[in-house]
């Protein structure tokens, strides 16, 4: 299992809720492993990411049901709410596995830690939150208010799409912005902890007893090309 990120056919600009098919002609991966015991509700979700030499592009499209978004400050709990994740550890080597939690819930509110890797946490380090002003570098778009209260409960498409500076991979893990050819490893997620129907799903399988998407040595190979 691998995904291979495209160099953007043009300069990434400002994201937009919208599928671009101009910029966005590229592979997917379907977030379609439920491993966990679930309310039976079972979105359809499709994730993509593009590159360019400033910037990181992730987008998801969601086909959802019972979609609720309540949280609104950057470091909130998004994960409670209709939420996409993108888990990415900057290094090839399955050993150098911290990562960056890209949490986005579908009114596009951002939860962003820098996780400590097997050996950092072994020498008591700690992860650590992106700080405010660091977070406020990445730039996002979302097709949803940011409030969704009280739940849709008609099915719903929606979608968000945000693109990060590799300033931000070089202040948190000192990587270098990718090259083609360079290899990364990541998974991909959807949730709704806290919707009234709770689901958990990744792209590439996640072997644990309860839902836990922090599990790197499950993460895959991503390819910039």
């Amino acid at each position: 299992m691998q995904y291979t990120i495209r160099r953007a056919p043009v300069a990434l600009g400002e994201p937009t809720a919208e599928l671009n098919p101009a910029l966005w002609m590229t592979d997917c991966v379907t977030v379609a492993h439920f491993p966990w015991e679930d309310s039976g509700h079972r979105p359809k979700v499709s994730a993509r990411a593009l590159w360019d030499e400033h910037w990181l592009a992730v987008r998801f499209d969601v086909e959802d049901q019972y979609v609720r978004a309540v949280a609104q400050n950057f470091n909130d709990s998004v994960c409670l709410d209709s939420c996409v994740e993108f888990f990415v550890a900057p290094a090839a080597d399955p050993a150098q596995d911290a990562y960056f939690n890209f949490e986005v819930n579908c009114g596009g509110t951002i939860l962003l830690h820098r996780c400590a890797s097997t050996a950092e946490r072994e020498s008591g380090q700690s992860s650590r939150n992106v700080t405010d002003v660091d977070g406020a570098t990445i730039r996002i778009a979302h097709t949803l208010p940011k409030i969704v209260e009280p739940e849709l409960t008609e099915p719903t498409s929606w979608s968000v799409e945000y693109h990060v500076p590799w300033s931000l991979f070089e202040a948190y893990f000192g990587a270098v912005t990718p090259s083609a050819g360079t290899t990364w490893r990541a998974n991909f997620y959807k949730c709704g902890d806290r919707t009234s129907h709770p689901h958990w799903a990744s792209w590439s399988p996640v072997d644990t007893p309860r839902p836990n998407f922090h599990q790197p040595a499950f993460f895959q190979p991503i390819l910039f090309s």
